[in-house]
Parts: structure tokens; C-alpha cells; sequence
């Protein structure tokens, strides 16, 4: 578990370096903010190191809002990294601007030699939704815009690189209109936003979205706290054919691990798949702490379950 004493710390993701090492990158801000809703604007994105998941080291931060005027010169959200064919580290990331009091969010790029120094890869957002797919903005259903939580993965078959997006699909419903956006590149610095890999399904949004192929099925995890009727669960995965899908939402499957949100899949040292997220409550109060390794398991009747569970996701 990572608990810090001064921050809250939540949306995380996950690297291994050549020693065998886990690098962890997560979002965190001061618990001197007293209200936890205050933290999203506040937000940075730090870095701890384990040899077995459990067990962290803190580092310094890895990225913090840029000076301003900049896109993002307010918080810095969450991302995911990548090795490229160069051997460097890509920290793909979500940031938000001051220059509004719209949540304006926009992609962009952090490249590391060593996972610890990062810099920042020009002074624009990498990647921004394209109208013709994606609802920009829409503040009566959600506050501020949805191009968030890249999400970066090499194509099987060795073609150029896809990012998972966070986003709005056009001509949606007043509630439920969250999809998967997309965006495909062939050096991981040049991209192309493309249609998305979802159609609405009724969830308002689908955070953090990851893909990835567990006990031979390929998966899509997301979770989601907003929908057009109340949500029984908020963690869902999706069976494909492949990792870049098709993704048919009418086959997602509720994942049943409780008080944990934004989770991601990550191999532990034995190759073994594991849930990682933030624990929401204790005690009543925003917990604001990353959990242990949870093991999980993939079966066609039962979905991704915890080990040793013997629930079915459909109950």
C-alpha cells in the first residue's frame, strides 16, 4: 500500500524498468486543502519504486504544472508511460489550463532517459479531440471537457502505437455519452485522432481506460461513478477479439471489488495479473491511498475475478 501522511494520492499507472523494478506514477495533492474535492485542481503526478508492489520508495514528483500562461499551467492528470523504440520512457498525460474556469483538457507528452527526470516535449497539448467525432464541451452534464487519461499501447501486429482517450462522443445523449476516443501514431510523437472504439452505453464517461490480455483474453478495463441511471458498480471490463478491439459494450462485465476506483491491470514479478487503484473511504472520509496488489483472473463465465472469489460478475 502507498499512503502518504500530507497527500492524497489516487489515479495511478505503472512501468518495470530492465532491473525488474516497478515504477509507479500517480496523481497527488496536499491534504492541507482540508476538502478532498479541492485536489483535482491541485494535482501533480508523483513516482514511488518497488520491488514487489507492496513496499514503495518516494521519489520526487515526476511532472507539475507548468508556469504559466501555459496549456498546462494548472494540474498535470493522469497518463500512462511507455517504452519507445529509441529505449527512452514516454509519459503521455492530461493537463488543464488556468486560462479558463472550464476543466479544459488537453494531452501531452513528458520523455525520460531513467523514469525519474522527465521534460516536457514542446510547449502545445500532443493530441486534441477533433469535432468531428467528439463533443468538445458541455458543461450542462459534466463539469468541463473529456480528453483525458491516454491510455498508450504498441499495435500487435507492429503498426504504430495507440492511445486510449477519455471522451465525449458527438451527437450524445444528455447523460451517457462517454466512449473510448482514439488516436494512432507511428513514432509515438506525430498523431492522428480516429473515430472511437466505443458508441455510447450509458456511461457518462469511461475513466482511465486500459487494455490487455489476461489469461489469453484480450480485455478492456474502465471504470465509471456517472451514468444515465445510478451505477450498481463502478469497475467494468470488456471482452474483445484483440487489443484494438472491437470493444462491444453491450458484453461489459461488472468487476467485483469493492471501495476501489480507477484500477489498473499490472504483471507482478511472477507474470501474474494484479488490480491496482485507490482505496475511495475509510472511516467515512476520501481515503486518498493507492491499495495493495489485488490478484485476478479472467474466465469466460465469471469475468475478471479475484482469485480465490467464487462470485459471478453477473449476480
Amino acid at each position: 500500500m502507498l499512503r502518504l501522511a500530507d497527500h492524497w494520492v489516487w489515479d495511478s499507472w505503472y512501468a518495470r524498468d530492465d532491473e525488474g523494478r516497478h515504477h509507479a506514477f500517480f496523481l497527488r495533492a496536499s491534504r492541507a486543502l482540508q476538502d478532498s474535492e479541492r485536489r483535482h485542481r491541485r494535482a501533480s503526478i508523483g513516482h514511488a519504486v518497488s520491488t514487489d508492489l507492496r513496499t514503495w520508495e518516494l521519489g520526487a514528483d515526476a511532472l507539475v504544472a507548468a508556469d504559466a500562461p501555459a496549456w498546462d499551467d494548472l494540474a498535470t492528470w493522469t497518463g500512462s508511460v511507455v517504452r519507445g523504440p529509441d529505449r527512452r520512457w514516454y509519459l503521455f498525460y492530461t493537463g488543464l489550463t488556468q486560462a479558463t474556469d472550464r476543466h479544459v483538457q488537453r494531452i501531452g507528452l513528458a520523455v525520460s532517459d531513467d523514469l525519474t527526470v522527465w521534460r516536457r516535449h514542446g510547449d502545445k497539448p500532443l493530441v486534441e479531440p477533433d469535432p468531428t467525432w467528439y463533443e468538445d464541451c458541455d458543461a450542462t452534464a459534466w463539469p468541463g471537457e473529456a480528453w483525458r487519461d491516454p491510455f498508450v499501447f504498441a499495435d500487435p501486429s507492429g503498426d504504430g502505437w495507440h492511445m486510449l482517450i477519455t471522451a465525449y462522443a458527438k451527437q450524445r445523449p444528455a447523460h451517457g455519452g462517454g466512449v473510448i476516443g482514439h488516436a494512432w501514431s507511428p513514432d509515438l510523437l506525430t498523431w492522428q485522432v480516429r473515430p472511437p472504439l466505443t458508441k455510447p452505453a450509458g456511461f457518462g464517461h469511461l475513466e482511465v481506460p486500459q487494455v490487455a490480455v489476461v489469461d489469453g483474453q484480450p480485455l478492456l478495463l474502465f471504470c465509471s461513478n456517472y451514468a444515465e441511471q445510478p451505477l450498481t458498480h463502478q469497475i467494468w471490463v470488456v471482452p474483445g477479439t484483440s487489443l484494438t478491439g472491437p470493444w462491444d459494450m453491450a458484453q461489459a462485465q461488472p468487476v467485483l471489488v469493492d471501495n476501489l476506483y480507477a484500477p489498473r491491470l499490472v504483471q507482478d514479478a511472477t507474470g501474474s495479473w494484479n488490480l491496482m487503484g485507490f482505496v475511495e473511504e475509510r472511516d467515512g472520509l476520501f481515503a486518498g491511498e493507492l491499495s495493495d496488489p489485488i490478484p485476478v483472473r479472467y474466465t469466460p463465465d465469471g469475468g475478471l475475478g479475484v482469485v480465490g472469489r467464487v462470485v459471478s460478475p453477473k449476480s
